[in-house]
């Protein structure tokens, strides 16, 4: 029921054009997908993201759990239902917040023991209780549950967390799905390249239709992202999309495609957009300021989402500044078409065989963040 097909590679970056073909709907690759932890992306209807591109959307195991709980999203029909979204959700297995919420945690080789953020509330999530939700909650592609560490960890940390992710992932597997449901493994291995190839032989048997790259974008430098990616590049399956968890800036998009991957999902784009940031191909401009008092110019002059289309920069940072709640859902529209335009034009280059030109010229304008 999901089927990657290899449109085509470009011979001198390696870059590739895709399409994934899953029950709800074919995605073409390279894609951006919109986070919508708690069943929403914040502030934005599902035919908003419609209208904006998205073909496929993530929502979060662990928040889900906690609120409304998972049990309540089965009843209403699933999260598709729920949500009123009918393309494809793909859900975090909630190991990334494990991490990042790591004051509130403890880890053993059964699971983690966590305090909820919210109420205080104590929990256990297990490997084989983290399936259960996905498969209640009946996404389409659905996470195994792995640790993930700083950027900055030592050898001996990374090494551990690896093992375990393993063990985890084993047990994943074990757990059956529901029709029309597949699963990712998640390869880690923090900034070491030999435990990267150890956590990729690991999760290859597990690799139905796809893989994913997780535990980078942690606090590390780009470079050394980068570094990690070439050093994967050469050994990720060929038939099936390569997903790169919780990357969503332009360059760093341009520089994974570049390296091979074909999925990037990331809540920066709506998370400042509430904070008044706006992304551009020159760069984030911070449209709250004052120099944008008076500057009725789009966000972005060439862009065809509905806010540039429709109001100015000057609107936009008094609807900002006031704090009125259009201003936030105006950026987000923005900031998630950018970033579903940049796929689509990088798709074009890779198509054209001249992304490594497109590449050039972008970030060579690009002032990142």
């Amino acid at each position: 029921m999901f089927k990657y097909e290899l449109v085509h590679q470009c011979a001198k970056t390696g870059a590739r054009a895709g399409r994934f073909i899953t029950p709800r709907g074919v995605i073409e690759t390279p894609v951006f997908m919109p986070v919508g932890t708690l069943a929403t992306v914040k502030s934005l209807s599902p035919e908003e993201l419609t209208d904006a591109g998205a073909s496929i959307i993530l929502s979060n195991t662990y928040h889900l759990y906690l609120r409304p709980g998972h049990g309540v999203v089965e009843r209403a029909g699933g999260l598709h239902k729920f949500m009123n979204w009918s393309r494809p959700i793909l859900t975090d297995s909630g190991g990334f917040q494990v991490f990042s919420l790591s004051k509130l945690r403890r880890i053993n080789d059964e699971g983690v023991f966590f305090d909820s953020f919210f109420d205080g509330s104590r929990h256990f999530l297990t490997p084989e209780l983290s399936m259960q939700i996905q498969k209640t909650l009946d996404a389409d592609i659905v996470m195994a549950f792995d640790e993930c560490t700083d950027g900055n960890a030592d050898r001996t940390t990374a090494k551990n967390a690896l093992d375990r992710t393993a063990k985890w992932l084993k047990r994943c597997g074990e757990t059956e799905l529901n029709p029309g449901q597949i699963m990712f493994p998640i390869v880690q291995g923090n900034m070491y390249g030999d435990l990267r190839r150890e956590s990729l032989d690991a999760a290859l048997p597990y690799a139905k239709c796809g893989i994913a790259v997780g535990g980078l974008s942690v606090g590390e430098p780009k470079p050394k992202m980068y570094e990690i990616l070439d050093g994967l590049k050469p050994l990720l399956p060929r038939g099936m999309p390569r997903y790169l968890m919780g990357v969503g800036s332009a360059d760093c998009i341009i520089e994974g495609v570049m390296r091979g991957i074909d999925m990037f999902d990331c809540v920066l784009p709506t998370r400042i957009a509430r904070n008044g940031t706006a992304m551009t191909a020159r760069g984030n401009i911070t449209v709250r300021n004052a120099e944008f008092k008076e500057d009725f110019l789009p966000i972005e002059e060439g862009c065809d989402c509905y806010a540039c289309r429709n109001y100015s920069r000057a609107y936009i940072r008094h609807l900002i500044n006031t704090d009125e709640i259009f201003g936030g859902r105006l950026l987000s529209l923005h900031n998630i078409r950018f970033l579903i335009r940049l796929t689509q034009s990088i798709r074009k280059a890779v198509l054209a065989d001249r992304l490594d030109a497109f590449a050039k010229e972008f970030l060579g304008g690009f002032s990142g963040e």
